[in-house]
């Protein structure tokens, strides 16, 4: 081994050990912050309910097996389905959103502004104002009323048509941006070249701009799906205990219920669901990278 050699190792063995040393800081902020909590409740799933709460020996596999009972299969489906009209619905509306800002030239920070201005106000805040919107005495209702196009309110508040309103209205935002970082890097001339080629505008928009939109519309559609998936505040606001999902079930079982172990056993199918739906987003991306 000759001594350049040796010099190259010895400098690669001192930036991998300042490289681990910079990491050592975040390392043991996740394991005390993300991995220490995630262990404690795996491991409640397997251990008994007390008397009055919390939970106690022995081990069981009682949790579990409660989960194919049919009443919780059905707040599953109920779940799944309004995340995935919620992020279908995303992509409807973000997708002529982002790429209008996209193209805005010299106006798209204005329009970027006020797709963030929602958040410059709390969550709560935005989903009660749904609240007035929707009720009987809102918004909606009283403009329709009193131009005599119905005689009495609709009810438009406590179904899941207000938690489907109120998941796309708080979670477009982070279908929007992703896209609008893809669509904004796109090269400019490659829809005049499908113009010049005789591409009309819809064909264009279908063969050149969706293809290559399609890592934000993921993207998009990722950070939409798996925060609807365990939403708790809109559906316990505007679906009025009516509409029951994850998120709720898990907060009935560690308040009212008081049994630990099953909320414990909901909460990590709801962290499953969402790592096998990454897993695949991180899938398809690594294929793409590969073509």
């Amino acid at each position: 081994m000759t001594m350049r050699t040796m010099t190259l190792r010895t400098m690669t063995l001192r930036t991998m050990s300042l490289r681990s040393l910079s990491l050592l800081p975040a390392r043991l902020t996740a394991t005390l912050l993300l991995a220490a909590p995630l262990c404690i409740v795996l491991a409640y799933c397997f251990l008994t309910r007390g008397d009055y709460g919390g939970v106690e020996l022995p081990w069981t596999l009682e949790s579990l097996a409660r989960l194919p009972d049919p009443l919780y299969l059905a707040i599953l489906w109920r779940s799944l389905w309004l995340s995935t009209a919620a992020t279908l619905i995303c992509i409807v509306l973000g997708f002529p959103l982002a790429l209008f800002i996209a193209r805005s030239g010299n106006l798209r920070n204005l329009w970027l502004q006020l797709v963030l201005l929602p958040f410059w106000t709390s969550f709560l805040v935005r989903t009660y104002a749904w609240i007035f919107i929707l009720r009987d005495t809102g918004l909606v209702n009283t403009l329709l009323t009193s131009l005599h196009l119905i005689r009495h309110p609709l009810p438009l508040l406590y179904n899941d048509g207000a938690v489907l309103a109120g998941l796309v209205y708080n979670y477009l935002p982070f279908f929007v941006l992703p896209l609008y970082a893809t669509l904004e890097r796109l090269d400019a001339a490659l829809p005049e070249a499908a113009a010049d080629l005789g591409a009309s505008p819809w064909r264009t928009l279908c063969r050149v701009t969706l293809p290559l939109s399609r890592p934000g519309i993921v993207a998009g559609s990722v950070l939409v799906f798996v925060p609807c998936l365990g939403a708790y505040l809109v559906p316990d606001l505007l679906g009025g205990g009516k509409t029951v999902m994850l998120g709720n079930l898990v907060q009935n079982q560690f308040t009212t219920a008081r049994d630990w172990p099953f909320g414990s056993a909901v909460s990590m199918l709801v962290l499953l669901l969402s790592a096998l739906l990454l897993a695949a987003f991180l899938r398809h991306r690594t294929a793409r990278e590969l073509l």
